[in-house]
């Protein structure tokens, strides 16, 4: 039997969620500074970029991890690569390109306690199950879930969405049942969320950090005319059609301190513009 200390009673590592097999804690203060870095980790802890770490308890059951993702584990747990050969690890490599993801998700299983690395950005536990057929992520969210969640790579079923999107060439699938620990560089409680039934939704950008598989994605004008998009200063939006679910980001990070954003340079903005608009209606010809 094993007993861990100064974690769950450690005034400094507050639990701030739980769900499932999953605890996440916060740490308050970054208690490891030296002087050099006092004055920085004392603003960073008021502006609530805190580090934040998960634990995940087995009792007999099991859960896949990003490659790296493990820090520390306690009691009888054992690891599999997560590849089946050298076939498998090839095809899921080149997957790995367009998606940012680890080629290989090792899978731990037993019993004990795993602990996973320190991260500054913001942990989100999400139930699979409630995005009916599956949730398409943002590349680089995954960083764990349950090894009954499903897991697949799709890639873009229109060009113009797959070049000019800003979502890229493929993405990250799960579904089934369980849940899954997601790394998002904006907190939950900023996150909106829209819920579509036979409707639409056009985005500026690719702010949306994951959304129901169910939804067809494809990128547009935002004027039914070319000269429309041209004078709006828009350009191409994130159109997602259908029955379904989005997680949107408030703004596109570092939109705020980028000045090239502003109302003055209406050309440049994230959707890609007059240029995105012109190649858009190439496309669409």
């Amino acid at each position: 039997m094993i007993k861990v200390r100064n974690l769950h009673n450690n005034e400094n590592m507050k639990k701030i969620a739980e769900k499932g097999c999953y605890e996440v804690f916060e740490f308050q203060k970054d208690l490891s500074v030296n002087p050099g870095i006092a004055s920085v980790a004392y603003f960073m802890q008021e502006m609530n970029f805190r580090k934040r770490q998960v634990l995940c308890k087995l009792n007999g059951n099991s859960v896949k991890l990003q490659a790296g993702a493990m820090q520390w584990s306690a009691g009888k747990i054992s690891m599999t690569s997560g590849v089946a050969g050298a076939k498998d690890f090839f095809g899921k490599a080149l997957k790995s390109i367009g998606t940012g993801e680890s080629t290989a998700k090792p899978i731990y299983q037993g019993s004990g306690y795993l602990m996973l690395e320190p991260t500054y950005k913001y942990i989100i536990l999400e139930d699979v199950s409630e995005w009916g057929s599956g949730v398409v992520l943002d590349d680089g969210l995954f960083l764990a879930c349950d090894s009954s969640v499903k897991e697949e790579v799709i890639a873009r079923s229109n060009f113009s969405s797959a070049i000019l999107g800003g979502e890229g060439l493929f993405n990250l699938v799960l579904s089934g049942d369980g849940i899954a620990v997601l790394e998002s560089s904006v907190p939950r409680e900023e996150l909106i969320e829209l819920v579509l039934e036979n409707d639409e939704v056009r985005i500026d950008g690719n702010m949306a950090i994951a959304w129901s598989k169910s939804l067809n994605f494809t990128v547009e004008k935002s004027s039914k005319s070319l000269l429309g998009s041209m004078v709006s200063g828009e350009g191409l939006v994130n159109v997602y059609k259908g029955t379904g679910r989005i997680l949107m980001a408030p703004v596109a990070f570092g939109t705020l301190m980028n000045t090239s954003n502003s109302s003055q340079e209406p050309g440049k903005t994230s959707s890609g513009g007059i240029l995105g608009s012109v190649i858009n209606s190439v496309l669409d010809a």
